[in-house]
C-alpha cells in the first residue's frame, strides 16, 4: 500500500512538473488547473478573514517567529531554522521549535470502544522531541526534520503537534521557554507572528508557477509582501539580480539575505566517524535519498569533486526498509563504487547499516550568509533585544 501511494505521488509530480506527456497526463493537468483556482480563493480567504479579525488569531505572551516558504518543500530550510535556533539561544532566548511532524507516525489510540461510539475527542498532550538535553521520541514518531534539529541542537525544546497553540501553551506552561520558532510556519496564520522569515529557492523560486494541486506553490508570489525577511537558499552569490527585483514587486520593505548551504564534513554512519570531504575527490560513489530536490544534493557532490556513478530517488520523506538498503548496497558493490553518500535528513529514516564492504555517509550541511551578514546580524540582535509585552499580546 505504502509503495503504491509513493507511485502515485511520483506520478503526480511528473504530471504537475509536466514531465508526463500523454491525454492522460493532460487531462489531469486540466482537472487540477481548476482546482488550484478554487484553491487561490480559499488561501486568500483565509488570510483575508484572519487579517481582518474575522478569525481570532492567539497571542501567546512571548516571541513568536515563523520561518517557511511559498512552496512546497526543497527549499533548505531545515538548516535556516538551525541556525536561528543556535544564535537566539546564544543570545540568551530560552527557545522552543514548533513543528507539526509532517508524515510522523501518530501515537496509539488510547480511547475506549465507547468513547469511539460517541466520538469522544482524544486528547493528547504535545510530542517532546527533545527537552534540550535528551533526544526522547525516534525519528519516525517525531518526523525526520524535528529529529534532525533535535539531535543537533541542545538547550533547545523540539514539539511536535498539529495544534501550534497548543504546543506553544504548552512549550511557555511546561518549560517557561520565551521564543517559539514555527518551523514550516509561514502558512499557520491562527497563531500571531511577530516575524516572518520567509524562504526562496533561487534554483526555484516559485516552483512551476501554479498553485497546488496544479504546482507546488502553497501561495500566489504576491503574498511576499508578509515577509519580515527574505531568504534567498541555495544561492551562488551572482546571478540573482532578476529574483530580486521580481521580490521587491511584492515586498519593498523586507530585508534580504543570500545564502548557501555549505557542506561541512561526511559522517559515517555505521561508526559516527567525521571524515573531510576532500574523501570525495575523485571518487566513484552513490547518492541515494528522499528529498524535494535529489538534483540539488547530487549536484553538490559532484561540486565537491565526486563522480556520481549510481543514483536512487525515493518520494519525499520515504522510510527506507532494510530491504531496500541491502539492494541498493549490492547494486553499488556490482558498480565497485567507493562510498554511498546520502542527506542527513534521509540518514534519521534509515535502518540501522551494518555491512562496512561499502561505508554508507550522510552530508553534513550548514547555511552560510554570502550577502546581508550584517542584516542577518541585525536581525538575531532584534529578536533578542528584551521584548516588554503589550496587554493586548497577552495569552487570548
Amino acid at each position: 500500500m505504502r509503495r503504491w501511494l509513493e507511485e502515485l505521488e511520483e506520478f503526480a509530480i511528473e504530471v504537475i512538473m509536466g514531465r508526463a506527456r500523454g491525454f492522460r497526463a493532460a487531462t489531469l493537468r486540466f482537472v487540477l488547473h481548476q482546482l488550484s483556482r478554487l484553491y487561490r480563493w480559499i488561501v486568500q480567504a483565509r488570510l483575508y478573514l484572519y487579517g481582518n479579525r474575522y478569525l481570532r488569531e492567539h497571542h501567546l505572551g512571548c516571541l513568536v517567529i515563523s520561518i517557511g516558504n511559498l512552496t512546497v518543500g526543497g527549499t533548505g530550510k531545515t538548516p535556516v531554522v538551525e541556525k536561528f535556533a543556535r544564535a537566539l539561544q546564544a543570545g540568551g532566548r530560552r527557545v522552543a521549535i514548533l513543528s507539526r511532524g509532517y508524515k510522523s507516525k501518530p501515537p496509539p489510540d488510547t480511547r475506549t470502544w465507547k468513547d469511539r461510539l460517541l466520538f469522544k475527542k482524544l486528547d493528547r498532550k504535545p510530542r517532546v522531541v527533545s527537552d534540550g538535553t535528551n533526544v526522547l521520541i525516534d525519528s519516525e514518531h517525531a518526523g525526520d526534520e524535528p529529529f534532525m534539529l533535535a539531535k543537533n541542537l541542545r538547550d533547545v525544546l523540539v514539539i511536535v503537534d498539529k495544534n501550534r497553540v497548543k504546543s506553544g501553551m504548552y512549550a511557555i506552561d511546561n518549560y517557561g521557554v520565551d521564543t517559539l520558532l514555527l518551523d514550516d510556519g509561514l502558512q499557520y496564520v491562527p497563531l500571531k507572528h511577530r516575524l516572518d522569515i520567509v524562504l526562496v529557492d533561487c534554483q526555484a523560486p516559485f516552483g512551476n508557477e501554479y498553485l497546488l494541486p496544479r504546482g507546488t506553490l502553497r501561495e500566489p508570489p504576491e503574498n511576499l509582501r508578509r515577509a519580515s525577511y527574505i531568504f534567498l537558499t541555495k544561492s551562488d552569490g551572482t546571478g540573482n539580480e532578476a529574483l530580486i527585483h521580481r521580490i521587491r514587486k511584492y515586498n519593498r520593505r523586507a530585508e534580504i539575505i543570500e545564502c548557501r548551504h555549505r557542506a561541512l564534513h561526511l559522517e559515517n554512519l555505521r561508526t559516527g566517524e567525521h571524515v573531510p570531504l576532500e574523501f570525495l575527490q575523485g571518487k566513484y560513489i552513490a547518492a541515494i535519498s528522499a528529498i524535494a530536490s535529489p538534483e540539488s544534493f547530487e549536484n553538490g557532490l559532484r561540486k565537491l569533486g565526486a563522480t556520481v556513478e549510481v543514483t536512487r530517488r525515493f518520494a519525499d520523506h520515504h522510510r527506507f526498509t532494510a530491504k531496500e538498503l541491502q539492494s541498493f548496497i549490492a547494486r553499488c558493490k556490482r558498480r565497485d563504487v567507493h562510498a554511498i553518500v546520502t542527506t542527513e535528513k534521509d540518514a534519521v529514516r534509515f535502518p540501522s547499516v551494518e555491512t562496512a564492504e561499502i561505508p554508507v555517509f550522510f552530508l553534513r550541511v550548514e547555511i552560510e550568509i554570502l550577502s546581508g551578514q550584517e542584516t542577518w546580524e541585525h536581525c538575531v540582535a532584534r529578536i533578542c533585544e528584551p521584548v516588554s509585552i503589550r496587554p493586548s499580546e497577552m495569552l487570548v
